[in-house]
């Protein structure tokens, strides 16, 4: 008997509250060696030491405030699920236009499972998908989680660290997520990477032996972290930038041109951070980009025309 991995996959559930705690405690563990132990002492010394010591605080703190709010924004924020009642919209060849998928035969997806041989002359047309596990339509660049058990717009990936499936309409949120994460991993390593080098060459190095010891722990999961979240962070601007998600990059190879791949400066703001500009560095739309752009909200996907005529 075939051994079936995806069973196993419901086991990550359980790490929901695991996975927070733990990212709460990386960030404690950071905000007492940083602020409490080396930094936060010596805010009230003259001089320029003392500047330097304000400004890398109150950019500690800002990061962090983006951090965490990208971050409960990502594991808040349902990423899209199908609705109930969705049904494709096809080309109707008569009279050229889009219509819905309707009609007493294929309302029911078991009947349009039947039939669809007649219906569908593209088997790859991206318009009808139907998935077995939910029973039902799903829409254009959703996929099923095994994890959440659902089908997910635009499901780019299940993520345990957000105890959550990245997709359509908090994948911006993630991306943040992701450059504050870094940004704040990066600047504790530079704040902490003279007491690192003091603890090595046996320099004096103020505080008690457990405050020592915090602050070599901090500095080496934070180098990590920035290390391992700046790959991330490349991948997933380079996925953007072509309008493709990690699950779509496997797809795209056997592909000659994406369909979905609607230039660069579109992909940006019409596919993920939207055409305001004063919303892109927070985990939030304005109603305006909700309003005018249905991509975000998961169900509406344009191609690019000249790539369809070529297809």
């Amino acid at each position: 008997m075939a051994w079936n991995v995806f069973k196993f996959c419901t086991a990550l559930r359980g790490l929901g509250s695991v996975m927070i705690l733990m990212v709460l405690g990386v960030v404690g563990v950071s905000y007492y060696a940083v602020v409490l132990t080396n930094y936060g002492p010596t805010l009230f010394e003259s001089g320029g030491v003392a500047s330097f010591t304000a400004f890398a605080v109150v950019l500690f703190h800002g990061l962090l405030a983006m951090l965490l709010w990208s971050y409960f924004s990502v594991v808040l924020t349902d990423p899209g699920g199908v609705p109930p009642n969705w049904r494709p919209v096809i080309m109707d060849e008569e009279g050229g236009e889009a219509v819905p998928l309707v009609g007493s035969e294929f309302s029911s997806p078991i009947l349009f499972m039947q039939h669809q041989s007649t219906l569908i002359s593209d088997p790859g047309d991206p318009r009808i998908r139907f998935c077995k596990k939910c029973n039902q339509f799903k829409p254009p660049r959703s996929h099923h989680c095994s994890v959440c058990g659902r089908c997910v717009l635009k499901m780019d990936h299940h993520c345990v660290w957000v105890v959550n499936c990245v997709g359509a309409l908090n994948y911006k949120f993630f991306l943040l997520f992701l450059l504050y994460t870094f940004l704040e991993t990066t600047l504790v390593t530079l704040s902490l990477l003279p007491h690192f080098i003091a603890f090595f060459n046996d320099g004096e190095i103020p505080g008690t032996p457990g405050a020592l010891a915090t602050t070599f722990l901090t500095f080496v999961l934070n180098l990590a972290f920035a290390l391992s979240v700046l790959g991330f962070l490349i991948m997933h601007i380079s996925l953007v930038m072509g309008n493709t998600t990690t699950i779509e990059a496997y797809e795209k190879k056997a592909t000659p041109k994406w369909r979905y791949d609607l230039g660069r400066r579109k992909n940006f703001e019409q596919q993920v951070f939207g055409i305001d500009k004063r919303y892109w560095l927070i985990p939030v739309y304005s109603e305006e980009d909700l309003r005018r752009i249905p991509e975000l909200e998961g169900l509406e996907y344009p191609t690019n025309p000249d790539l369809d005529s070529r297809l």
